[in-house]
């Protein structure tokens, strides 16, 4: 007959077995998902160098034979493009396929992780929904990121662009120099709408795809000044210095929206985190306190209650802060 201290170790190491097994599958997903970026990046370079930068929605819609089947069903779902379009936005060049794999394996381990401890199927199911939205949240931050650089750095392209059309200079000379000076992401996008140019495409054109690539309204601003410039003929010197005078009283009054509101954000995320502090404190200083929320029925049931409740505080402070201009 065995006896409860070597059942106890037969079950801990069974539970470290599997945890060790999750790591390793989940280990290696991420190794090719990144395997992958790697190398599409490295093409990427390879023809900033040589002047050809890519066109999204043209490798968008050409796929490869080996992406039938699976990427074809993920492609014509609405949402996956739309995750798709963001991947492009946050200069993330991977399947569609393999990020929503990488997703599915962060929410099996959730799963797995959360029903080797814990027994409770609510709380397993919101560990392993948290782990899958962590791809989400890095392409939001990504994107987020590299807007915000492109946005910094357009007036400064504005300011080269005038210095350049008083100057004498053409605009595709301008934009050749904007390529050649500024760093990515503004340099890689300007060097796709030369691409795009010099494959025939009109500039307002490719200004204009430059826009769907680069959701930030002060680029509309500068596509429609080039469009107006060359259907009244005014002088497009002046429009960019005004457009870049316009951006960056923009940008000022961004950042005084952003001071003005940080009190607000920060007492909403503290608000929102103090519950899982406390109970991680008392989890440290005192266990027997919070060992009845993990084990009793009723103290599962009120940990469910307390997250989900905690969860839409955090939703809705985060709503009531947000300004919209």
């Amino acid at each position: 007959m065995t006896s409860p201290q070597i059942t106890g170790s037969m079950d801990s190491l069974a539970a470290a077995e599997i945890f060790g097994l999750v790591l390793v599958v989940l280990g290696c997903a991420i190794a090719a998902v990144l395997s992958r970026g790697d190398h599409v990046g490295a093409a990427l370079e390879r023809l900033k160098l040589n002047q050809s930068a890519p066109i999204p929605e043209v490798l968008a819609r050409k796929r490869r034979p080996d992406e039938a089947g699976l990427q074809q069903l993920f492609h014509k779902i609405d949402a996956t493009r739309w995750l798709e379009r963001s991947m492009w936005e946050a200069g993330i060049y991977t399947r569609v396929s393999d990020m929503v794999l990488l997703m599915v394996l962060l929410f099996g381990t959730g799963e797995v992780i959360a029903g080797t401890f814990i027994d409770s199927l609510l709380l397993s199911i919101a560990l392993g929904v948290a782990l899958g939205a962590l791809p989400m949240l890095y392409i939001r931050f990504r994107r987020k990121r590299r807007l915000k650089q492109f946005t910094d750095q357009l007036p400064f392209v504005l300011d080269l662009l005038k210095s350049l059309l008083e100057a004498g200079h053409s605009l595709l000379r301008g934009l050749q120099v904007v390529v050649k000076e500024f760093e990515p992401p503004i340099g890689a996008e300007f060097a796709t709408v030369l691409e795009q140019t010099t494959l025939g495409l009109p500039l307002s054109r490719a200004l204009q795809e430059m826009a769907a690539r680069v959701p930030q309204e002060d680029l509309r601003l500068l596509v429609v000044a080039v469009k107006v410039q060359s259907e009244v003929g005014s002088s497009l010197a002046q429009i960019i210095g005004r457009l870049s005078e316009i951006m960056r009283t923009r940008q000022r009054l961004r950042a005084q929206i952003k001071a003005l509101t940080a009190q607000s954000r920060m007492s909403g995320v503290i608000v929102g985190l103090l519950p899982a502090f406390v109970l991680l404190a008392f989890s440290i200083v005192q266990p027997g306190y919070a060992r009845a929320l993990f084990t009793d029925p009723t103290g599962i049931r009120m940990l469910e209650a307390a997250v989900v409740l905690d969860l839409l505080a955090l939703v809705t402070i985060r709503r009531l802060v947000r300004v919209r201009y």
